[in-house]
């Protein structure tokens, strides 16, 4: 990164020393909303001739280009849509909006995306990508959406983005130098990951491994150790800092518990494999139940790490939506080592469990790291003062 800095800092101290020209994206491109043929049903054809269809979700994540689509449309159809070339700029308008893409095929839009045109006497299609991808961007979409009615990103909206226009020399270097940043940035996220997936990987062979035992340890029915507990509504209760659990996690806040020692929450309906331990004061709705832990004979975490381990789903008795009932969880055999081995065995479980999943630290630390010093350089490199005319 740094052998690229004197260079655009010189090319911007020798083309731009006052700060570049800003004007409204409408001003400078084409903007023009997608459009689908109805019923579009009429149109798919299974022709290998035919134009393809490009959705919203033909995009390859973590990909600036459109490289591929599921489906396509007869001539007449696309006619009836917005044909775009390979090279074309498209940024979506609904949905997940404001996500801006190069088309690497030739294709028609649907009208969940917006084409931006006609611009490259003026703005390098990479550079305009990176801008549009950038936080600050970003951010200034999800602010007109969220301050109106509007739904979508009309180009009305899409129009009045003011864009910094460095010279296109400027533009090529910012664009040389983030792509290279991206990847790098991309490898060094890909290897994280890798290494993330096998400590998950080893964390669980850990942890099926400790958490198995002979007939030489003991075993107990759950019903014997803990008290599993329903949940009740909470909307009777205020706001606070008391968490409401669900089947899904957190739903909202209130100042109202309903237990605050150590616990273990099972779900009752949906998500049925969160598991969630706690030692907080906590409210639980009747999706989750909770459960009043006998700390005499199991440490409350062990038994969180144990259950873990169960395959809730083949305890499903719901014929839709996923269920389980009091009474067969109550039947679930745990087994019981001393309480110093279960000590032992926690204190084990929660290096592994931090390391994988704590965003504070280890590697999911890393991988946020990497992402934010990528947005910095970001940042920083399309920062530009704007350049004042005398009146």
């Amino acid at each position: 990164m740094t052998t690229h800095q004197p260079k655009i800092e010189k090319l911007i101290a020798e083309l731009c020393p006052n700060g570049v020209e800003f004007k409204e994206l409408g001003k400078i491109a084409i903007i023009q909303r997608g459009a689908s043929p109805r019923p579009i049903q009429k149109y798919i054809t299974n022709n290998p001739n035919g134009v393809p269809w490009i959705k919203i979700g033909d995009t390859l994540s973590g990909s600036k280009y459109v490289i591929k689509t599921a489906q396509k449309i007869t001539p007449e159809g696309a006619a009836k849509s917005r044909i775009l070339k390979k090279g074309d700029f498209i940024m979506s308008n609904s949905m997940s909006y404001g996500r801006p893409y190069i088309l690497d095929i030739d294709g028609a839009i649907h009208d969940g995306w917006a084409s931006i045109a006609n611009f490259k006497d003026t703005l390098n299609p990479d550079f305009l990508y990176h801008y549009l991808s950038s936080n600050k961007v970003q951010n200034y979409w999800k602010s007109k959406i969220n301050s109106s009615s509007v739904s979508n990103l009309n180009a009305d909206i899409i129009k009045a983005l003011k864009i910094p226009l460095p010279p296109l020399v400027v533009q090529q270097e910012i664009v040389k130098i983030l792509d290279t940043f991206t990847e790098l940035e991309a490898e060094l996220e890909a290897e994280l990951e890798a290494e993330l997936e096998a400590r998950k990987k080893q964390y669980e062979h850990y942890q099926d491994e400790m958490l198995s035992f002979g007939d030489e340890v003991e075993s107990k029915k759950l019903g014997e150790i803990a008290k599993i507990v329903h949940g009740k509504d909470y909307k009777k209760f205020g706001e606070g800092n008391i968490p409401v659990y669900g089947s899904g996690g957190i739903m909202t806040y209130i100042d109202k518990s309903a237990y605050d020692k150590p616990t273990v929450l099972i779900p009752r309906k949906g998500s049925i494999e969160n598991i969630f331990y706690l030692d907080i004061p906590f409210w639980n709705i009747d999706t989750i139940f909770y459960t009043k832990i006998d700390a005499g004979k199991i440490i409350p975490k062990f038994f969180y790490y144990f259950v873990k381990t169960i395959d809730l789903k083949k305890l499903d008795t719901g014929s839709g939506r996923p269920s389980l009932t009091m009474e067969i969880l109550n039947k679930i055999k745990i087994p019981i080592p001393s309480l110093a081995e279960q000590a032992r065995i926690v204190s084990i479980l929660d290096k592994f469990d931090a390391l994988v999943n704590d965003i504070s630290i280890g590697l999911p630390a890393e991988l946020k790291a990497r992402r934010q010093q990528y947005e910095y350089y970001r940042k920083k490199l399309l920062t530009f003062k704007e350049i004042e005319y005398a009146k």
